[in-house]
């Protein structure tokens, strides 16, 4: 049995989470963490993603391995599991980890919705940092990054070091996804950019054109591989631009354009 939804904010270790009905769509839930829009969830249909930049990591996993076939992936930031259901959906058999860094917003998520049971969706509370360095080397196809302090992403999983760790557990030819958020001049967003360009082969950027112009704060996509067919197809271009939300694709010298000059995140004190 369902159980009960909350009527308001919920406290959890790390804040309170709240379920907001959609007035426009029965079937529509988002998940606010902190008062933090985290999950929209479709309860009548997991493949339904809503956030745009959910739409746009859809992309890129559609073109990674043979196409409908299951897909061994690591979600970092769990929240309501919203792309992992739709993952499931798509990719049926599909074995998948979701780590969240709080300890009891996992079973209160388990309780609400309709996920998919272990070993089709496992939950783990814990860092995502410690979690993903537990993990065997070359046994994901897809590292996930979703992980967020409010607004923020701490910076312990933005370094350079955090990046070698998923390369360790990608399989060759896999997909690291990342999900910041960031104001202009996106100072944040091209640094992690220029991380993540010295671990892989091939990088590429999405994020809203108004966004990359220097106007208001949004979500920035970085997809990352060593196969260097997978990002440079034209069809996930094609995709990116049939997306419901204008967005625009940043890669080769374009890309070099937009981080000349930024510096790479590592381990221990910022520089000053």
């Amino acid at each position: 049995m369902r159980a009960l939804w909350p009527t308001g904010p919920l406290p959890i270790a790390t804040g309170t989470v709240e379920l907001e009905r959609d007035p426009d769509d029965p079937d529509g839930v988002t998940v606010l963490v902190n008062g933090v829009p985290s999950s929209y969830l479709d309860l009548a249909d997991p493949s339904h993603l809503v956030f745009e930049y959910m739409q746009q990591m859809a992309e890129v996993i559609d073109r990674v391995g043979p196409a409908g076939g299951p897909l061994d992936v690591v979600h970092l930031g769990a929240a309501g599991c919203a792309l992992a259901r739709a993952i499931d959906a798509e990719r049926p058999g599909s074995r998948q980890l979701a780590i969240e860094l709080d300890t009891a917003l996992p079973e209160l998520v388990r309780g609400w919705f309709d996920l998919p049971r272990a070993p089709a969706l496992r939950i783990r509370a814990g860092d995502a940092r410690a979690e993903l360095e537990k993990l065997p080397d070359a046994s994901a196809d897809i590292v996930i990054r979703d992980v967020f302090a409010g607004d923020t992403t701490p910076r312990h999983v933005r370094t350079r070091e955090m990046v070698a760790q998923v390369a360790r557990v990608l399989r060759p030819g896999g997909v690291y996804l990342v999900n910041t958020a960031d104001r202009p001049p996106l100072a944040g967003a091209r640094a992690e950019i220029a991380t993540i360009d010295r671990c892989f082969a091939d990088v590429v950027v999405v994020a809203e054109p108004g966004l990359l112009r220097g106007r208001g704060y949004g979500n920035v996509v970085i997809a990352a591989s060593d196969d260097l067919d997978l990002l440079s197809s034209s069809a996930l271009a094609r995709g990116i631009r049939s997306l419901p939300a204008p967005a625009r694709l940043l890669r080769d010298e374009e890309l070099v354009g937009f981080v000349a000059g930024a510096q790479e995140l590592r381990d221990g004190p910022p520089l000053t």
